[in-house]
């Protein structure tokens, strides 16, 4: 499949620090405005076992740069791909990883938070963002839809009308418009957003760590019985963002994408 194995870089793509009882992972590819790519997602996570083997950690903030917390999947890594090779890639499990994290995660958002970037936030529990940031699942306009959770966490956190809308028109929307729309649990100016995130972070970690733990596995036991299909549902998800992968309109639509033009797609 042509897929890159390591961090071939001098830099990490991930850096882990702890800040007392909280981890901090910030996205390190700034060049490529923290594209969600193989390598970067194989460290980060490494990152994330480390912070659950640690019992000095509390509670994980999860963050890019002020520009950019994720533009998305690096998608020359899956341009020339079939749907038979996209299943054999574990890559989109690394999503529910964060979503199953034991220990409370924040996304910190600045900038972009597109595709596969706003999935990876939307598994995390709480969502802190600057006013600059900018959130949208834009795969429609490249043939594909979401396939690491985004269609089913949204229509979550949405409901079906307004979830539909983003999916279905790939439109972006500001910080002010998702903390309306609850994506967002607060949106501060663009030079606090990680301290505000970090801020949150250490009062939770205060907080006594089996009772946190409690909290968090009765939430997500709380929402099941309104979906009891969940787990099919991201299955479901997958299995057609996979199939999308045999499609023309998948392959013409990426390499638009890197060629920076407008798709002319056939309905094949």
């Amino acid at each position: 499949m042509g897929r890159p194995q390591l961090n071939l870089d001098t830099k990490p793509f991930v850096i882990f620090e702890k800040k007392g009882a909280v981890g901090l992972l910030t996205l390190n590819r700034p060049e490529a405005l923290n594209a969600l790519s193989h390598p970067l997602m194989d460290e980060l996570e490494k990152a994330l076992d480390e912070c659950a083997a640690d019992s000095a950690v509390r509670a994980v903030v999860l963050t890019g740069s002020d520009k950019a917390f994720a533009a998305g999947a690096d998608i020359s890594e899956m341009e020339g791909l079939n749907a038979a090779q996209m299943r054999l890639d574990p890559h989109l499990s690394r999503w529910d990883k964060v979503a199953t994290f034991p220990k409370p995660t924040i996304a910190a958002i600045s900038g972009y938070a597109l595709g596969g970037g706003l999935e990876l936030a939307l598994a995390c529990d709480l969502r802190i963002a600057s006013e600059t940031a900018v959130l949208g699942q834009p795969e429609i306009l490249i043939g594909v839809i979401p396939g690491a959770g985004g269609s089913v966490r949204l229509a979550r956190l949405l409901g079906r009308a307004r979830a539909l809308e983003m999916l279905l028109t790939g439109k972006r929307i500001s910080a002010h418009e998702a903390l309306k729309l609850g994506i967002l649990n607060r949106v501060v100016p663009v030079e606090l957003f990680l301290e505000e995130a970090l801020k949150l972070a250490r009062e939770i970690a205060a907080m006594p760590p089996l009772a946190v733990a409690a909290v968090k596995k009765s939430v997500l036991s709380a929402l099941s019985p309104d979906y009891p299909d969940y787990p099919k549902a991201l299955k479901l998800e997958r299995e057609l963002f996979y199939d999308l992968f045999d499609s023309e309109d998948q392959k013409e639509g990426m390499q638009a994408f890197i060629q920076k033009r407008k798709p002319k797609f056939k309905g094949k």
